[in-house]
């Protein structure tokens, strides 16, 4: 599976702890930057990546900044975008579960390290339950095309 990865300076060490962690024999990762701690506009980089996955050359999406909120926002700024910012590992598991979620948003300085790990063990092992969710998603990407 291809994933795409992308963090600002505040979310550097986090994401570097993350690519270290993910197993490579499951995961093909594309990193998108940035690629120290000098800063950078988060924008352009969660745009990218957000990019990547709406177009389904990567399955899911991970982006990082200090807390997490405003590359959540530029991620969903993304038509077929539903990036969450999670901060549990319940939270993680419920946004695939019930939003199917393919984008996963953290904060460097909001979650540790071993945490950030579990939410995105989780995240990407967790799958949608369809059913009565899948009207809902629905109902989302219907209201994205008028807009």
């Amino acid at each position: 599976m291809k994933l795409a990865i992308a963090c600002d300076h505040g979310g550097y060490a986090l994401k570097m702890k993350l690519l270290a962690h993910l197993p490579a024999n499951l995961y093909q990762v594309q990193d998108f930057g940035c690629y120290d701690e000098h800063s950078v506009d988060y924008p352009d980089i969660a745009f990218s990546a957000a990019e990547a996955v709406a177009n389904g050359s990567c399955a899911f999406g991970i982006v990082i900044c200090t807390t997490g909120i405003g590359m959540s926002i530029c991620a969903n700024k993304v038509k077929g975008i539903r990036c969450a910012l999670c901060t549990s590992v319940y939270m993680a598991e419920m946004t695939r579960r019930h939003n199917n979620a393919n984008m996963l948003a953290l904060g460097g300085h909001t979650v540790d390290a071993d945490m950030a790990l579990e939410i995105v063990e989780r995240f990407l092992t967790t799958d949608f339950d369809g059913g009565r969710h899948l009207d809902r998603v629905r109902k989302i990407s219907d209201y994205e095309q008028h807009i």
